[in-house]
């Protein structure tokens, strides 16, 4: 148990840079005090004593706003950040390493019994207000946007946003991110919010720009298997006119 404590203050200072001693984390952050009576709670459950867990898991909701059922299966180091209005439901699973922020549901779908709770694997994050909805899995290191509704699985590395969410595959916002960079403006000041359609617009400029760029890069490639030469003026994308055409015909 005394382990686990030392890990949990541990990872508070990985992971929140307003933290300032141990005293302070050990006396002042729910998420912390959530954790540490769960794992009591989540003990009696494993031995039978049903109700008695429930009450634990009740005044815990009561002290720090943050529900957690006792059922549920927590890994180590993991860190709920604010943590007001968290619900964790009853067959939620969540691995080492993973990261939920305030106002965060991994809820079911279903009245049915059984596996209905989502599982997080190792190093996931969940923004603040996201739902993360019915037995689904979130792959390792993936991440859940703030205020994102996801009903279905996250590959690894791969982030979830809007509602209902829609997968980021990794590399593409990196993609993204140094396209915009060559036009001459950062991404990071473009609004992500999903109900934006200026947003949407720049965003959708931008991955045809990069699935553009990915396209061209293969046509010049399959040419040279092909036997074709091609000088430095044929090699750029803009460079395609009909006397350049022209010579690839000859």
């Amino acid at each position: 148990m005394f382990s686990h404590l030392r890990e949990d203050i541990a990872c508070v200072f990985q992971r929140d840079p307003a933290a300032r001693s141990r005293w302070e984390v050990l006396t002042c952050y729910p998420g912390l005090h959530a954790l540490s009576f769960h794992r009591l709670a989540h003990w009696f459950w494993g031995r039978g004593l049903r109700w008695l867990a429930r009450l634990i898991s009740h005044l815990t909701r009561w002290l720090t706003g943050i529900e957690i059922h006792p059922g549920a299966t927590i890994g180590r180091r993991v860190f709920i950040d604010h943590g007001m209005g968290v619900v964790i439901g009853e067959t939620a699973e969540i691995g080492d390493d993973c990261t939920l922020y305030h106002g965060v549901t991994l809820g079911g779908t279903s009245w049915n019994k059984g596996k209905r709770h989502p599982t997080l694997e190792r190093g996931v994050v969940i923004g603040a207000g996201a739902k993360v909805l019915g037995p689904i899995i979130i792959r390792e290191g993936a991440k859940v946007g703030s205020n994102a509704v996801v009903v279905r699985e996250v590959p690894v590395g791969a982030t979830a946003v809007g509602i209902p969410a829609r997968i980021i595959e990794p590399g593409r916002e990196a993609a993204r991110q140094e396209k915009a960079e060559n036009l001459g403006f950062s991404a990071y000041a473009v609004s992500r919010s999903e109900d934006d359609p200026l947003s949407q617009a720049i965003h959708g400029l931008l991955d045809h720009a990069v699935e553009t760029d990915r396209r061209i890069a293969v046509l010049l490639s399959h040419l040279e298997r092909c036997g074709v030469p091609l000088d430095d003026e044929m090699a750029t994308a803009d460079q395609f006119d009909p006397k350049y055409l022209s010579k690839i015909v000859d």
